[in-house]
């Protein structure tokens, strides 16, 4: 009877072990929590790319919480997070979809960020994807025609160049012109050492000629100063000269001093034409006289 009671008492506890067991393993698998009140936080993506309820969330790699729920609105694809209490996440964190492995798994990685404000998780965020394999091996995919293209354009351009440096007459051509700039070479070099001792008088000259000129410059440094002061003056002087000039014939065109109103008084003019005239006909007169019978003057002058 007591063996009975006992083998009773081993089955009990260890269907409650199992159960316990089943509890914590179900909760692991369902990222199910009992200890700690958990974070709610909803991101938006353009693209989830295979994303999956029950995905983890990782902070830096450690695993913080899970994908809660998935949903699309407005072309866009909403998931919400349920992460741990002890999350702390600051205003600039980012959110990414990232890869977990190479069979194509997903999760979200999160930047905590380093703000001094703490994070609003009434508000929506945005995340960014990372492109997996697949996406890799599709964007190949649709640019697979381009790529046979440019291979094919590639393999022209490669068998042009081998004809091109296979062709023997090039070839030849190349050689004679290596040859020629190496005997070129050779006859500069030649000369080069012929005409050294020139070389070097030409440019001692020519170190000896700047010389002189700067010791030239520096010894007549404060006359060509003067000169050039004094060219700078007559410059000025000319100017002046020019506006004076200028100011005369505007003053005699505009009939302000005696030469304007003798040259442009239209009186003056008219009187001088008669004058011109008078004396042009007194000419004729006396001309004619001394021709006929000679000069006449009859004239009664009184002085009194």
């Amino acid at each position: 009877m007591k063996d009975q009671r006992k083998t009773e008492i081993k089955v009990g506890l260890i269907f409650i072990i199992g159960i316990i067991v089943f509890i914590w393993i179900l909760g692991w698998a369902k990222n199910l929590s009992i200890a700690s009140k958990e974070k709610t936080l909803t991101i938006r993506f353009d693209n989830v790319a295979g994303l999956e309820v029950g995905d983890n969330a990782t902070i830096n790699g450690v695993r913080k919480g899970h994908v809660e729920d998935i949903s699309i609105k407005d072309d866009k694809v909403f998931v919400k997070l349920l992460l741990d209490n002890d999350v702390d996440l600051r205003k600039d964190a980012k959110f990414a979809i990232s890869m977990t492995d190479l069979m194509g798994g997903k999760k979200v990685e999160i930047s905590p960020g380093d703000s001094s404000e703490p994070l609003n998780y009434d508000q929506i965020h945005e995340g960014t994807f990372y492109s997996d394999i697949a996406s890799v091996m599709s964007m190949l995919g649709s640019s697979q025609n381009d790529l046979l293209e440019t291979i094919k354009d590639v393999k022209i351009t490669l068998n042009s160049l081998n004809k091109y440096l296979t062709d023997q007459q090039l070839n030849e051509d190349i050689k004679s012109s290596v040859s020629n700039l190496s005997e070129l070479t050779k006859k500069l070099n030649l000369m080069i050492d012929e005409n050294r001792e020139s070389i070097k008088k030409l440019t001692a000259n020519s170190v000896e000629l700047t010389n002189d000129a700067k010791e030239f410059i520096a010894n007549n440094k404060s006359n060509m100063s003067q000169t050039i002061k004094e060219a700078v003056d007559v410059l000025r002087n000319t100017d002046s000269l020019v506006v004076k000039v200028n100011t005369l014939a505007d003053e005699i065109k505009n009939k302000q001093n005696n030469i304007g109103k003798v040259l442009y008084d239209e009186k003056v003019y008219k009187n001088l034409t008669e004058s011109l005239q008078q004396v042009n006909e007194l000419t004729k007169i006396i001309i004619k006289q001394l021709k006929e019978k000679g000069f006449k003057v009859d004239a009664k002058v009184d002085l009194f």
